[in-house]
């Protein structure tokens, strides 16, 4: 069922009243009412027909809007990969280790083997090169002690201060090829390489003076007799 419209009864009164001022017959006055009002009732349709045309329009266009707007929205960012984590190394250097603990406990004949077997591992490591001229110049080795601090500047290491001030190095220091050998950057000049080249000759002159030692310590050489012997090997 159709909904009242009370404007119908402005217009069944206004047809009465215009038809009673003009004397015209009531009927045709109210023809003319009903005319005027059909046509006002459907233009008012008509207009509210294209309001609600123009109501979905719009709600269309918002929608289409609204699912353009999710479709650029940038994808949520994922969440942070963790990092790996590197690998230890899979073969540890137990010499080096082992080497660094007999040359703090001055055991420095061995910690020179077991530094010399380190570098059977990794001949490149600065730091055994670096220790090994330490324990060398304590066991007054000069050319073996060169020999490794040259390596150690060669593979890069440039803490030249501490070649300088390190008590280990004392010894090495105040030998006349050091001074050369300290000119030349810490690196062997052709001469002094020339002396590295029978390693052969070097380890049998530690065993003398490893012999030397202990020969002195069990009474059998007096200090002056290890010193006049130590010199004359290391002519």
């Amino acid at each position: 069922m159709k909904k009242f419209d009370p404007s119908i009864i402005f217009w069944i009164f206004g047809a009465i009243v215009f038809a009673n001022i003009t004397n015209l017959p009531l009927i045709l006055v109210g023809i003319m009412a009903m005319m005027f009002y059909r046509g006002t009732s459907a233009q008012r349709q008509r207009q509210g027909k294209q309001q609600q045309r123009g109501e979905r329009t719009d709600r269309r266009y918002q929608e289409r809007r609204d699912r353009s707007g999710r479709r650029q929205q940038a994808p949520p960012t994922p969440a942070p990969r963790k990092q790996r984590k590197p690998r230890a190394s899979s073969k540890a250097n137990p010499y080096k280790n082992s080497g660094v603990k007999k040359f703090k406990d001055y055991d420095y004949e061995g910690a020179i083997a077991d530094f010399e077997k380190a570098l059977q591992i990794n001949e490149d490591d600065i730091s055994v090169h670096f220790n090994l001229a330490c324990a060398y110049s304590l066991m007054e080795d000069k050319n073996k002690s060169m020999y490794h601090l040259d390596n150690a500047v060669a593979l890069g290491f440039k803490d030249f201060e501490k070649i300088k001030t390190h008590d280990a190095l004392a010894y090495l220091r105040i030998q006349d090829e050091f001074e050369a050998f300290q000119e030349n950057n810490y690196r062997l000049s052709g001469n002094q390489a020339k002396k590295m080249e029978n390693p052969g000759q070097n380890t049998e002159l530690l065993e003398q003076l490893q012999k030397l030692a202990e020969l002195r310590q069990k009474g059998l050489l007096t200090e002056e007799e290890f010193v006049l012997q130590k010199r004359k090997l290391l002519g």
